[in-house]
């Protein structure tokens, strides 16, 4: 259990699947597969323990560069997990929505991402939300929204205005940001978003990621103080 406030909303940078499985001799496949499962258990975690919000880092704009056997693998426990989120999201109590550009998927694909998302409309307000961004990419999330306001402009743009042609769209920002993996850095992640958000970096590679650990993440971040600019 945590000790003290518990963050809105929390974004993960699930980071390590590929060297946790170097580490023990196995494909980088393995590693992906592990992280899916830890993913699971935190997103149950996070329900749990009031968690409004949770966004997760899965597969970036630029993760098209890796091996193709790698990008297959990834795709395919995602297509795994869209089938599985169908048929237990009800009982799980767990809204669930996609964020990034999908327009690149099969079509197939992008049908369960939609029975997903019609599933996840008729959640009521205060259900734990589990974001799970693909193809996803800061700065083209940024693009995307520009483009949308040059079609359509906004009687007035403001960072309002433009938050609303975002991804992210009625999300509130994420209040802590996790990296695991030992990188200090944030890899075109939620690039507007993350104005305002406490960071905790962690060396734990994803798939050794526990509750134990993110319970220790709240602890830090209830040590912050959040003056947003004022003092």
């Amino acid at each position: 259990m945590t000790n003290g406030s518990v963050p809105c909303h929390i974004a993960v940078i699930m980071d390590g699947n590929g060297r946790w499985a170097k580490k023990r001799f196995l494909p980088r496949k393995a590693g992906h597969s592990a992280g899916s499962e830890v993913f699971r258990r935190i997103a149950c975690y996070c329900r749990d323990i009031g968690v409004q919000y949770l966004t997760v880092y899965a597969f970036s704009t630029e993760n098209w560069k890796r091996p193709q056997d790698e990008i297959d693998e990834i795709f395919s426990l995602l297509d795994k997990y869209l089938d599985e989120v169908q048929a237990t999201m009800l009982n799980d109590n767990v809204a669930v929505r996609f964020l990034g550009n999908l327009s690149h998927f099969p079509s197939g694909m992008q049908r369960k991402i939609d029975n997903v998302h019609k599933l996840s409309d008729g959640y009521p307000s205060g259900v734990c939300q589990v974001n799970i961004c693909v193809n996803y990419g800061g700065r083209d999330e940024i693009v995307r929204a520009a483009e949308s306001i040059l079609k359509n402009p906004p009687e007035i743009l403001d960072e309002n205005s433009f938050a609303q042609r975002l991804d992210t769209k009625g999300i509130p920002c994420p209040d802590l940001l996790i990296r695991p993996g030992g990188d200090f850095r944030i890899s075109n992640f939620l690039l507007w978003q993350i104005a305002y958000t406490e960071f905790y970096f962690t060396k734990i590679l994803w798939p050794d990621f526990s509750e134990k650990e993110l319970a220790k993440a709240i602890a830090e971040y209830n040590k912050r103080k959040r003056r947003f600019g004022g003092v």
